[in-house]
C-alpha cells in the first residue's frame, strides 16, 4: 500500500492543465491510470490512519472525469484528486476530505459542507441557546494552531426567526460549518505527509464530537437515536 502521493502525480496535472482535451487525455491514460492506482492507495492508506482512531465507513475518490452538462466550464477533465471520508452513521456527524493539486493549492477540509435543512435548523438553535461550547473549543490553543476559525458560505443578516444582534450570531448565520488547511507542493511530496493530515484530522475530533452530539438529540438533549 502506497503511503505518499507519487511525484508524478503533480506533473501530470501541471500538463492537463495546459492540455486539457480529450486527444491528449487519450494519448496519456496509460500514463493516468498508473498514477491512480498509486493514489487511490495513498486514500486507502489514509483511511486506515484515520480508522485507528475514528469510525469510518466509507472512502469515495472521485472520478477526474467532469459533469460539464449544466456549466459554463467545458473542460472535460478535473486537473485534481478529491476524496471524502464518511464516519459511521447516524450517530457520528461529519466527513474528511483530502484535495491533491498542484501550484500550491492542495488542502485539506473537514466538517459540515451542506447540512441538510434539518440539522442546520438544530445546529443553528443549539448555538442561540448556548454557544459556550463551541466557542472552547474554536479557541483552543491546538485546535486553532491547525485549523484557523470556520470558512465557507454564511448569511449577510440573521436567519428568518434568529435574533440578528444576538451574542452568537456570527454562528448562528453560518450556511457550512467547515474548517481547511492548505499545503504546498513540497508538503505533499514530502515523505511524511499522510500522517500530517491524520494528525490534523485528529485535532477535529473535540468538534465532532460536540457536533455529533447535538444533531443526535433533541433541543431537551433526548437522543434522537
Amino acid at each position: 500500500m502506497s503511503t505518499t502521493i507519487p511525484k508524478e502525480t503533480l506533473t501530470f496535472f501541471k500538463n492537463l492543465t495546459k492540455n486539457n482535451d480529450r486527444d491528449w487525455f487519450n494519448a496519456h491514460k496509460p500514463e493516468f491510470k498508473a498514477i491512480e492506482t498509486k493514489v487511490k492507495s495513498a486514500y486507502n492508506h489514509l483511511g486506515e490512519l484515520i480508522n485507528a482512531h475514528d469510525q469510518i465507513e466509507k472512502i469515495k475518490i472521485f472520478r477526474i472525469y467532469r459533469d460539464v452538462r449544466f456549466s459554463k466550464n467545458k473542460l472535460p477533465y478535473k486537473t485534481h484528486f478529491g476524496g471524502s471520508f464518511a464516519r459511521k452513521k447516524p450517530e457520528l456527524r461529519g466527513g474528511y476530505y483530502l484535495h491533491i493539486q498542484p501550484n500550491n493549492e492542495s488542502f485539506i477540509a473537514t466538517g459540515f459542507w451542506e447540512p441538510n435543512k434539518e440539522d442546520l435548523f438544530r445546529i443553528r438553535k443549539e448555538f442561540e441557546m448556548d454557544d459556550s461550547e463551541m466557542r472552547a473549543i474554536l479557541n483552543n490553543k491546538n485546535f486553532k494552531t491547525t485549523w484557523g476559525g470556520f470558512v465557507g458560505d454564511e448569511l449577510k443578516t440573521a436567519p428568518k426567526g434568529f435574533d440578528k444582534v444576538h451574542p452568537a450570531i456570527d454562528l448562528i448565520r453560518r450556511k457550512q460549518y467547515i474548517f481547511t488547511k492548505k499545503y504546498t507542493d513540497k508538503e505533499v511530496l514530502a515523505e511524511g505527509f499522510l500522517d500530517d493530515v491524520n494528525e490534523a484530522f485528529k485535532q477535529i475530533r473535540p468538534y465532532f464530537d460536540y457536533m455529533s452530539d447535538v444533531l443526535t438529540t433533541n433541543l431537551n438533549g433526548e437522543s434522537l437515536l
